[in-house]
């Protein structure tokens, strides 16, 4: 063997070595490419999911608090609604004519006064002297109180134990 062919084959052998180490190269950068790409799909795909999951949280957050304010400005119209109802009641039983009035203050004190009870007015009451004729008066022993109550409509019985609140707005109330 001439050394031509040494330096030949050797040349060979070589680049059949340099072939073979481009080729494994070659194939572990694409399947380092092809796993980093893997990873990058799954990476996006659960930071996509957690994305959507706190867009979904905010929403359904907004959703929540957009009820709750409309449930809110619900209530706050029933609620004019009923004040202005039961003032309108208020102001009807307050405008009661004289019959009308003195057969409700007897029924009152028929059902809620007892023995010796001051029967204390409202300032606006109209028909304090005739509810001071009414037979039930003289048959409980019911006192007139010369003091007015801040109340609206009607009067309070003060007793021995307890005060019995029967005006008009308490009336409503209950």
């Amino acid at each position: 063997m001439s050394k031509e062919s040494i330096v030949e084959r050797i040349i060979s052998d070589a680049e059949k070595e340099r072939e073979t180490l481009l080729a494994e190269a070659r194939q572990k950068a694409e399947a380092d490419v092809a796993a980093a790409e893997t990873h990058a799909e799954r990476k996006f795909a659960g930071v996509k999911a957690e994305t959507a999951q706190k867009a979904k949280a905010i929403l359904d957050g907004k959703a929540a608090s957009a009820r709750l304010d409309g449930a809110k400005a619900e209530l706050k119209e029933k609620r004019r609604v009923i004040d202005c109802v039961y003032g309108g009641a208020l102001k009807k039983l307050c405008a009661l004519d004289k019959e009308d009035a003195l057969k409700l203050a007897e029924r009152l004190l028929k059902d809620y006064a007892e023995e010796n009870d001051e029967i204390a007015f409202s300032s606006d009451y109209r028909f304090r002297q005739e509810v001071m004729k009414l037979d039930i008066v003289k048959k409980k022993k019911l006192k007139i109180s010369h003091k007015g109550v801040d109340v609206e409509g009607g009067f309070v019985l003060i007793g021995e134990n307890s005060d019995k609140d029967i005006s008009y707005a308490a009336l409503l109330a209950a």
